[in-house]
């Protein structure tokens, strides 16, 4: 069996989990390997006789990366509390094993988002002083880059829960988009404070209290604005805003390519526009920022898209060393103590 890379850092990786498991995933693994240049070992976690097959017959076994058997795969059509409790060797509940017993200090995983959660929740549990986890989308904008959570890990909060992803969210922000004193946006239909359901009145009147840097309510014309660097909802409305900003992003790369295709003077234009055509790909690619954390459980978790490309596997890894490295855990514990009353 191959042996780990050597570094102090060992992240685990879901290598059945998402629509190109394991080929997309085992060749991101290898990229994020040779990035590194030694600076963590990778764990790959899944059915050890299909991975170690294509890891030989693509000439990688000199990558030095560790495998674990985990026999069974948690698919994405599957119920995930049902699954994880049906499937304690799957790929998904194993690496989370893994971590809680301390042999990698991260997991990543594209597989299904409901059992990633779920399992991460039953093996290492949630942050002291934190209800609920929360996924945290990196949104593109002006300014760097928001964030927004819940992206999906919670259809139903309280105002309580938002506070706490609010408090999650400017750690974050601070730690990882280095922004000082981050502004705390709260997603609703309106600027004013009255305006919103009941659930967005009554966490504004939280927020308003707090001593976050709470700018009051913003609208969805706002979130790309860059007007604040953290975005709170719910995870209903958060995983809406999430796949319809995937949709249109698509949807303006078709629309170009279709128009430039059309006109011969476009196409020749095209060849001189081509490096400001591909900054926009890159800055609107969720490939390039890998993954979303799952913020508030106590460990380090990294949910990659189900279609995630190789690349976007590389970058979900060197997202989740950045995360273990600059320790927000601890504090979003801090932030969270500090803030009871």
């Amino acid at each position: 069996m191959p042996v780990g890379l050597g570094g102090s850092m060992k992240i685990a990786l879901d290598a059945m989990g998402g629509d190109r498991a394991p080929v997309g995933i085992i060749d991101g693994a290898v990229e994020a390997a040779r990035h590194c240049a030694g600076r963590f070992g990778l764990v790959l976690v899944g059915k050890r006789e299909v991975i170690e097959r294509y890891i030989n017959e693509n000439g990688f076994g000199g990558s030095g990366m560790e495998i674990v058997e985990a026999p069974e795969t948690i698919e994405m059509s599957e119920s995930p509390a049902t699954a994880i409790r049906r499937k304690r060797n799957s790929s998904i509940v194993t690496a989370m094993r893994l971590q809680k017993e301390g042999a990698v200090q991260a997991v990543v995983s594209a597989g299904n988002t409901g059992a990633v959660v779920a399992s991460s929740l039953l093996s290492m549990g949630r942050l002291r002083g934190i209800n609920r986890p929360a996924i945290a989308i990196h949104i593109p904008t002006r300014g760097g880059g928001t964030v927004l959570l819940d992206g999906g890990a919670n259809s139903d909060c309280d105002p309580m829960n938002l506070l706490q992803f609010a408090f999650m969210g400017s750690v974050y922000a601070e730690t990882i988009l280095e922004k000082r004193e981050p502004k705390v946006g709260l997603l609703s239909i309106g600027e004013e404070s009255s305006k919103g359901n009941e659930l967005t009145r009554n966490a504004h009147e939280l927020l308003g209290k707090s001593d976050m840097n709470f700018v009051g309510n913003v609208e969805g014309r706002d979130v790309f604005l860059g007007i604040v660097d953290v975005v709170v909802t719910d995870g209903f409305v958060g995983n809406v805003v999430l796949k319809f900003t995937e949709s249109i992003i698509q949807y303006i790369n078709s629309l170009i390519r279709e128009e430039v295709a059309r006109h011969p003077l476009a196409r020749v234009g095209a060849v001189f526009m081509k490096p400001a055509f591909n900054g926009v790909k890159r800055t609107l690619d969720y490939a390039e920022y890998g993954g979303a954390p799952l913020l508030g459980i106590n460990g380090v978790v990294i949910i990659g898209h189900g279609g995630s490309s190789p690349r976007a596997i590389k970058n979900a890894i060197l997202a989740a060393e950045k995360f273990a490295v600059r320790g927000i855990n601890e504090k979003i514990k801090v932030k969270v103590e500090e803030s009871r009353p």
